[in-house]
């Protein structure tokens, strides 16, 4: 249960980071919050629970096919922010979008031989 808590706390000191730096610098906190630092953590985590060359790398690149239809998000929200519309619809809409797109990826994954 210590090491569950451990991961949590140095995780969420991450994002605390990112978010307390974005209000005062919006870029930096925007490049910190991009870094694949959740990935990163993951893997560390993944390797120090099952060190498995194998397993490692399906799991890399399973996060590699899931990260490009998390893309468009991150442009529908400043879209539709610019237009006036309020954050958490918006943020709602890119969230739906997000899903909508993983589940369009599991069907051409399976469809194309990727194992997710």
């Amino acid at each position: 249960m210590l090491y569950f808590i451990i991961k949590c706390a140095m995780s969420g000191v991450l994002i605390g980071a990112a978010s307390t730096i974005a209000r005062r610098y919006p870029g930096i906190g925007a490049m910190i919050a991009s870094l694949p630092l959740v990935s990163v953590l993951g893997m560390i985590w993944l390797w120090r629970d099952k060190p498995d060359p194998a397993n490692m790398a399906a799991h890399a690149q399973a996060t590699f096919w899931y990260v490009l239809p998390s893309l468009p998000m991150f442009l529908l929200i400043p879209t539709l922010l610019r237009r006036g519309v309020g954050f958490w619809s918006a943020l709602a809409a890119g969230c739906v979008l997000t899903i909508l797109l993983y589940l369009a990826m599991t069907l051409a994954a399976s469809k194309l031989g990727l194992r997710l």
